[in-house]
């Protein structure tokens, strides 16, 4: 099921929320029914917190993370990183990283098996996205952009990436992350298709200006109308009990 919204004025929903299947981020200070929209859809299910990144709204751009872990700016104040750890489940670890590219979250997209980075990151930070966020990496670009995380978004069942995107990359991209993918846009046509969007397994929210077209297509490739939720949830409750075992 995707949902339509929008934070204040702005269609750019990916900017100002970050969503995992273990937890979701939304900014501070946005329009109750911005944080209320999210809640309704998730709150039974992962934890739901409000926080700002380095005292600015725009969170989506500036953390990477996925169910392990999340990646935040070396601009996080102690007290930002303080109540992250407080509000976000144990086995998700918070980790800080000091990398000049600081908007972690136009330069990596990842799910929880694979992630694709800025061809220029630090090697340190590339070792870092490896271990905290548990994931094989791959520096590399989306159709000739290097802000990947912008311009990609993927789960564990899909991905949307940048509209000019070739079909043989996006056959490559394809089989490094090992999920379908479609080029496509958000937001009657934009690009930035991260910015316009938030997604895991089992939801995504786009903002208010998406087609009937576009949602169409989000819902299929990441495979929304297919099994309800609970039945996600369960599945995904299992093998984190399996794993504790």
């Amino acid at each position: 099921m995707a949902t339509r919204l929008q934070f204040e004025n702005s269609c750019e929903v990916g900017v100002f929320s970050k969503l995992t299947n273990a937890y979701c981020l939304v900014a501070i200070g946005g329009s109750e029914s911005f944080y209320s929209t999210f809640e309704a859809e998730l709150a039974d299910v992962i934890p739901v917190v409000k926080t700002s990144i380095g005292g600015t709204r725009i969170i989506g751009r500036l953390c990477a993370g996925n169910k392990k872990g999340l990646l935040l700016p070396h601009t996080t104040t102690d007290q930002e990183l303080h109540h992250l750890r407080n509000c976000l489940p144990d086995e998700v670890v918070v980790q800080r990283i000091d990398e000049k590219l600081s908007a972690l979250g136009n330069c990596i997209a990842c799910n929880d098996h694979v992630a694709l980075t800025h061809p220029d990151l630090d090697r340190e930070t590339e070792e870092l996205i490896s271990d905290v966020l548990g994931v094989e990496v791959f520096r590399q670009t989306i159709a000739g952009n290097i802000l990947v995380g912008s311009y990609c978004m993927i789960s564990n069942r899909g991905g949307l990436v940048h509209p000019h995107t070739s079909i043989e990359d996006l056959d490559e991209l394809s089989t490094l992350l090992q999920v379908p993918l479609v080029a496509g846009t958000v937001n009657r046509g934009s690009e930035v298709v991260a910015a316009g969007m938030a997604v895991n397994d089992w939801t995504a929210f786009c903002g208010s200006d998406t087609t009937a077209t576009e949602l169409s297509v989000v819902e299929s490739v990441f495979k929304l109308r297919e099994g309800q939720p609970t039945a996600i949830v369960d599945e995904m409750r299992k093998s984190l009990i399996d794993s504790y075992v």
